[in-house]
């Protein structure tokens, strides 16, 4: 008999339970917990140990060899088709075989077709999902649970499905704005590089037959020239020891949070950040309660997929507050003002020396949810309509982040212009002034 691993809320005490069940199924297991007086938060199967050392596993019919996950684009097309499939009425595993039929070989086709082995075995639908976590997260699992227990299992794939949906359009609307300026970036970098490793060298040959003293401003030219073609290695080098050293600190607890304070409280481009986390995770919450999963557990799972450290311990601290009896709005107002970091600061200086460092101090108070989503959670909470504020506020937020990713791309572009225009003025003028200068003296 399997054996699942559990953490529930005692009802009678509040305190929370970890501990295993051993049941049938994971139906089974929530039925046992919940006779024992407990609310459960997290349930999973823990993974059986091999039949036998070094023995080899057989791959499954039907199967390929797949790598990584699925992608987030095949998962709401996916979604999409299976709502609509249960809207006109066919069986869900008939669906599902019709939907795996339809896939490319690859790790989406695979978990399918474990799908539909777990039903025709007696699993739910959720049951199943919750088996394949590379293609099925938990909140995914926990929609469809939810569907089942309510007998509207097309309305929650519809819903899940929309939800997708509007997600994926605002990461198109994000990237699809940042890759201009990031071209443009890269572009500019590869010529000025060439000019100084290749061009600028060539002129300097000639400055030297000549033996006579140059501008600073060519002399400057000169020396940014030299060490260029010295440590040209560095040009890649440093980002990607960035890379590394940011990957290394937020290896610790306190350093990932600290980084992501710091995304969150950069100039312009920590509002979007910040706009876009609220966005996914008022729609996320939403889209929990509305399909009928408890508030806790919607609370976990929201966590779980803000992607930022701070508003993971804001929605930890607003479920603690629920637990003791407390309403959403109060600790979500409270808990929004983040704490000091010492390496937030670190990262601050570090990009802008001295005054990062009043930067910091000035602005990493200001809370990370404004009074207008306090306000709206308060008023949805007042009505008993929480999920319909919810998505009104993240459609609001939607598109204050479409309209600020327009903006910066229109802010950009003449930046972008300036800089390139800026830099090439300044290589010609450096350059042509002692040579100049040598022509008025040999006249």
């Amino acid at each position: 008999m399997p054996t699942f691993q559990y953490e529930a809320i005692d009802a009678a005490t509040g305190k929370e339970i970890r501990d295993t069940v051993d049941a049938a199924n994971e139906a089974e297991a929530q039925a046992t917990i919940r006779s024992l007086g407990y609310m459960v938060t997290k349930l999973k199967a823990r993974k059986a140990k091999a039949a036998g050392a070094g023995g080899a596993s057989k791959k499954k019919p039907g199967r390929s060899f797949a790598l990584g996950g699925v992608s987030t684009k095949e998962l709401t097309l996916f979604t999409r088709q299976l709502s609509i499939l249960q809207d006109a009425g066919l069986p869900i595993l008939r669906s599902l075989k019709l939907l795996a039929d339809m896939q490319k070989p690859g790790r989406l086709k695979n978990c399918l077709l474990d799908v539909c082995d777990e039903i025709e075995g007696g699993s739910t639908l959720s049951e199943a999902m919750a088996k394949s976590p590379k293609a099925f997260d938990r909140l995914y699992c926990n929609m469809i649970r939810a569907g089942e227990a309510g007998g509207a299992l097309e309305v929650i794939l519809r819903r899940l499905a929309e939800f997708m949906e509007r997600s994926q359009s605002l990461k198109r609307k994000v990237k699809g704005a940042l890759v201009y300026p990031i071209v443009v970036v890269l572009v500019a970098v590869g010529i000025l590089a060439f000019i100084m490793i290749k061009i600028v060298p060539q002129f300097q040959k000639i400055f030297d037959d000549f033996d006579s003293a140059l501008p600073a401003m060519t002399q400057m030219l000169i020396n940014i020239s030299e060490a260029t073609v010295n440590y040209w290695y560095l040009l890649p080098l440093i980002p990607f020891g960035f890379v590394l050293m940011v990957k290394g600190i937020k290896l610790i607890p306190y350093g990932r949070f600290g980084w992501d304070l710091f995304i969150l409280k950069v100039v312009i481009f920590g509002q979007l950040v910040e706009k876009n986390i609220l966005s996914r995770s008022s729609r996320t919450l939403g889209t929990l309660l509305a399909s009928g999963v408890p508030i806790l557990e919607a609370l976990n799972i929201t966590k779980e997929t803000s992607g930022n450290m701070m508003f993971e311990r804001l929605f930890a601290k607003v479920s603690d507050s629920i637990r003791d009896g407390e309403a959403i709005a109060k600790p979500l107002k409270n808990f929004a003002i983040p704490p000091f970091n010492a390496v937030a600061l670190f990262f601050w200086m570090l990009f802008v020396p001295v005054v990062g460092a009043l930067l910091y101090l000035f602005r990493y108070r200001k809370p990370v949810v404004d009074d207008l989503v306090v306000n709206m959670v308060d008023v949805g909470e007042e009505s008993g309509e929480l999920d319909t504020m919810l998505y009104k506020v993240a459609d609001t937020y939607d598109e204050e982040v479409a309209v600020l990713t327009e903006s910066l791309t229109s802010l950009m572009e003449p930046l972008l212009i300036i800089f390139l225009g800026g830099a090439v003025g300044f290589i010609v003028v450096a350059l042509f002034m002692p040579l100049i200068k040598l022509i008025n003296d040999l006249s």
